[in-house]
């Protein structure tokens, strides 16, 4: 075992919020070093989603999930604008097919509204084709302020950022246990490196349930249970026909797990369809079942009857780490810090699914906050 190395402040996991929150920290002037237990930044649930900047539309009014992804989002085009982050303000339609999803149409706009995103239209039939002449709904809502962006080379910049104000991040660093003392948060690594830091946030994403359960002194009663929703993407073969983002309306009557198989662009405007949900045991359960896409052309012909036969594709599957489940109403962020659980200088992470990408640069501000 070498002897104890003092770092003033570490970050776990080097996914965008981890990033984030260490550039954020670096800035503040604190000296901030990243602990990451793959080859690489942001390889896990950073990269494995829809790339979208959400408006903010459909969390609970009052929530951090609301708060969060609108703070987050206008943060977030600014950044992209002023580092030259690829990404596009490309707008999305919300589309309704049955009675019940066009009856609960104004209720998103009213949700929206008290979420402090003011800027969504309602559109009927025709005007909804006007924009998108192969969509097929009864109505949509038109949120102009949807976009998407390169996760990975938003990561890159905040990591430049990071280094450029004197932090570092460590690969292949995974973390054996952690220990609360008087001196600090003593902090093992696996290949038996002993370090010692005043501030530690947990932003182990899918692990950071696991690793706050082998953090010393940190009691159980602050440890959620940890939930895995597998999302699945299939690829389109050839061009879409749309210019905006497509997301299914929900359904008034169930919980929002995900926000239904919605169609979505990346930057050189190839689709893909996804995520749908599916609840796994592991958080590495990620291949992609062939046979969930004879459902996935059935939902996608709901609002684009002419997806031509077998043009989808399996592609790619990320996972949520929930702390929420199968049938519960979708769990908030937990962002803890040591007014809840009392141990000082620790911030946990918990339940940071989506709008997490949105809403990085928000929640690295209240990581400061809460270690202030």
């Amino acid at each position: 075992m070498s002897d104890v190395e003092q770092v003033d402040a570490l970050v776990i996991g080097a996914g965008v919020v981890g990033l984030a929150v260490a550039r954020a920290l670096a800035l503040a002037g604190r000296e901030v070093m990243v602990l990451e237990r793959e080859a690489g930044i942001g390889t896990g649930t950073s990269s494995r989603n829809s790339e979208v900047i959400h408006a903010g539309i459909y969390y609970p009014t009052g929530s951090l999930k609301a708060q969060l992804c609108v703070e987050g989002k206008h943060a977030l085009y600014a950044y992209c604008g002023e580092r030259g982050v690829a990404h596009s303000r490309c707008g999305k339609l919300i589309v309704a097919n049955t009675a019940s999803q066009r009856a609960a149409l104004p209720s998103i706009l009213e949700k929206a509204h008290a979420n402090g995103v003011n800027d969504l239209r309602l559109l009927d039939r025709e005007q909804a084709r006007h924009l998108e002449p192969a969509l097929d709904c009864m109505a949509a809502v038109h949120s102009p302020s949807t976009g998407i962006v390169d996760s990975h080379g938003l990561m890159l910049a905040l990591q430049a950022d990071l280094e450029h104000a004197g932090g570092m991040v460590a690969c292949h660093a995974g973390v054996e246990h952690l220990s609360a003392t008087s001196a600090g948060i003593d902090l093992h690594t696996q290949d038996g490196t002993h370090l010692r830091a005043r501030t530690v946030v947990n932003a182990a994403g899918l692990s950071a349930c696991d690793l706050a359960r082998r953090i010393a002194g940190l009691h159980e009663r602050h440890i959620p249970q940890p939930w895995f929703a597998k999302g699945n993407y299939f690829t389109l073969s050839g061009r879409a026909p749309f210019k905006h983002l497509i997301y299914p309306a929900p359904e008034p009557d169930k919980h929002l797990a995900g926000l239904g198989v919605h169609l979505t662009l990346d930057l050189g405007g190839q689709a893909k369809f996804g995520p749908d949900v599916q609840w796994v045991d592991a958080a590495d359960d990620l291949q992609v079942d062939p046979a969930r896409g004879d459902a996935f052309y059935a939902e996608v012909r709901r609002y684009w009857p002419g997806l031509p036969d077998g043009a989808l594709q399996p592609g790619y599957a990320g996972m949520r780490p929930k702390i929420s489940g199968p049938h519960e109403p979708a769990a908030d962020f937990l962002i803890q810090g040591p007014a809840t659980h009392g141990v000082a200088g620790l911030v946990n992470l918990f339940g940071i699914e989506s709008p997490g990408l949105t809403s990085c640069l928000a929640i690295a501000q209240r990581v400061v906050a809460a270690l202030t």
